[in-house]
């Protein structure tokens, strides 16, 4: 008889609320714009996400699947929030930092097909789900915090 194998129930995931300095002065946190996500999969529109890999730090992870579905780098600010909700009856618990872009370019692949920059206003609406929405919040609250 083999021994059962451990595995954690919840499905831990990173990933970060994208942002971007437009040309110019930063004049407010709400003049900055943001990038959304098409995943065709489920076409829906979120902020870049996904699973950790094992052993992978949550940070590490977050950047990682940022310069994967957007094709940028960049660099991460602030912890804002972990979200928890259930997926095809799993737990999934997914945790978000504030990252600023700095470098790279979006090429689609076969998670994401399109990538959305969009100031915050017009991001809230774009998003699916009202969590990410609470999102842009969080972020928008970061960054008053460091003007």
């Amino acid at each position: 008889m083999s021994a059962p194998t451990w595995r954690d129930p919840v499905v831990r995931a990173a990933g970060c609320v994208l942002w971007r300095r437009p040309p110019g002065p930063l004049l407010h946190a709400e003049a900055i714009e943001l990038a959304l996500v098409h995943r065709p999969k489920y076409d829906d529109w979120s902020h870049p996400k996904g699973k950790l890999k094992r052993g992978e730090t949550a940070l590490a992870g977050a950047l990682r699947e940022v310069l994967e579905e957007t094709g940028h780098h960049c660099a991460p600010g602030p912890l804002l929030d972990t979200v928890h909700y259930t997926v095809q009856g799993h737990p999934k618990e997914v945790t978000y930092w504030a990252a600023e872009a700095t470098t790279g370019a979006f090429a689609p692949n076969d998670e994401v097909d399109r990538v959305l920059w969009l100031p915050p206003v017009a991001a809230r609406e774009r998003l699916t789900q009202p969590r990410d929405r609470l999102l842009v919040n969080a972020l928008l609250t970061s960054l008053h915090a460091t003007e």
